[in-house]
Order: C-alpha cells, then structure tokens, then sequence
C-alpha cells in the first residue's frame, strides 16, 4: 500500500500549496514518481487530470473566500493564480456558473470540490486474470509521436492518432508485418519526461522480428517482468476499465511494484465492438 501513501503525499502537497505556482514535476516527487506515471495514476483513478484537480480546488476555494470575506476580487484572482480579474471572472464563471460579482451577492449556486482523499477499493468479487511472463529485449516496429501530458493532451491526442493509423492503412500494415511473440497491434506508452518534462513517446506498433519495413520505426523494448492482464469486451470502455481496476484493485494488494519502462497494449482484429472482445495490457513490474 505505499505507493497509495505516496499518491496522498503528492495530493496533501497540491492542497498545501494551492496558492503558488507548483509544477508538476514538484508534485510528483513527492510520490516518488515520474510526472508521467504520476499523471497517468492520478487520471486513472480520479478521472480528472492534475490541471482540472488544481483549478476546481482553486476556484473552490475563491468562492468560499468570496462569500464570506471582503477579500477584493482583484486580490483572489491574483492568490489563485489568474494574471487579471478577466480571466479570474471567465473561469469562475465556467465552474460556478455566475460570476464573481453575483456570488457576492447571494445569486446562483457555487459547485463546492471537496479537498481529494485516495481510498482503496478492495474488492475480489471479480478477479483480475494475470499472468506473469518474463522476457528478453525485443523490437517492435510502427509510428510515434510525442505529446504532452499537461491537462491531459495525450488522451485527446491518442485517439485521434488511431484514426489516422486506420484511415491510412498503418493498422493493416503492422498485422502483415506481425512476427514476434506478441499477436496483434500494440499501442506504447514511453515516459520521456525525463529529458522532455511532461512528455511522453506513444507508439502504435507491432512486435517484429525482421528489418524494419520502409515508412517505420523502430523500437527496442528492454528485458523486464511483465504482469499481462486479460482484457475482455468492447473498446475503448473494455481498455479503460482494466486500467482503472489494476492501479485501483491489483497494484495496492498484489506486492508488484510498477517499474516504469515501456506499457503495452495490446489489440487484435477482431470486431472492436464486441462484447467478447479479447486484449491485453501488459505492465513491467518488480
């Protein structure tokens, strides 16, 4: 259960310091993580990202501050991080849905977020199938990009690099090149934040053991101990769930530790939209 304990860390840390200009790579230390594990962590079992978690608990607080002080608005907006009360009063508006001026005066209703506090699930009515799988360094071959995890732009990125993948006839040709142990298409989550801060590597690729085809790239997968989970039913909802459930159920009472090198996904081609559907997510563990 560290590594919940590490999670709280990082969050009592944001509450402390909800008044300075924190970045991510500070709040992540303090979980003892990456900021790209520590961000991917966080939205999986929050569903929100460190940004949205900041700027609710932020102007929750404003509103509080607002209402029952003579606080001036200039000065909120300037303890809350916003460079001028324009941009204090639009944001304040979006959450709260009036603006600063009429939460003063009694009109609408503020939506309070409560200060956010980890509680682990442990479940055991369904069981989560893994198996453990222990392998040498091996080569995949496909396409990647780079793409910032602030405020999760990765996970509007992804999706939309899937698409194009299908549309241009990638996927089919990562099936036909297919060679290795592992079958199927996989999509490679690559923390780079440290040489790149809040930036990671996704590849959508497939494990291939010949020279690499014209118009791809390659990449090499270190030796590691792989925990390899069964993931059954339609996407993306099926995918979603699984990684919610193994970093919410699993990681807190199996004993691995997450090593923090490559994590695979794996997909096959068959009808996505199955409720029979069968993938994998593969985690390097400890």
């Amino acid at each position: 259960m560290a590594w919940v304990e590490s999670l709280q860390r990082a969050i009592d840390y944001m509450e402390d310091h909800l008044s300075e200009d924190i970045t991510i790579e500070e709040i992540a230390k303090q979980a003892h993580s990456s900021p790209f594990h520590f961000q991917r962590t966080f939205t999986l079992l929050t569903d929100i990202t460190i940004g949205d978690y900041l700027r609710r608990r932020r102007l929750s607080l404003a509103a509080k501050e607002l209402t029952g002080t003579d606080t001036k608005i200039i000065d909120l907006a300037c303890k809350y991080g916003y460079d001028t009360p324009e941009a204090f009063s639009k944001a304040f508006r979006k959450q709260h849905g009036v603006t600063p001026t009429e939460a003063r005066k009694g009109i609408g209703k503020l939506q309070f977020y409560n200060r956010l506090v980890i509680q682990v699930s442990l479940k055991g009515a369904e069981p989560v199938k893994y198996h453990i799988v222990e392998r040498e360094a091996f080569q995949v071959v496909g396409v990647k990009r780079a793409f910032s995890c602030e405020n999760g732009q990765n996970l509007e990125g992804i999706p939309k690099m899937w698409q194009e993948v299908h549309q241009n006839g990638v996927n089919d040709l990562l099936f036909r090149v297919n060679s290795g142990q592992i079958k199927g298409v996989l999509g490679v989550c690559v923390d780079q934040s440290a040489v790149r801060p809040e930036e990671m590597d996704y590849w959508i690729a497939t494990e291939c053991d010949q020279e690499v085809p014209e118009g791809l790239e390659r990449l090499d997968i270190p030796a590691s101990k792989w925990a390899v989970f069964e993931v059954r039913g339609p996407m993306p909802d099926a995918m979603q769930s699984a990684w919610k459930r193994i970093f919410s159920e699993w990681f807190p009472s199996s004993g691995y530790e997450y090593t923090g090198t490559a994590e695979l996904e794996v997909y096959t081609d068959e009808d996505p939209s199955s409720p029979d559907l069968y993938s994998e997510i593969w985690i390097p563990v400890k």
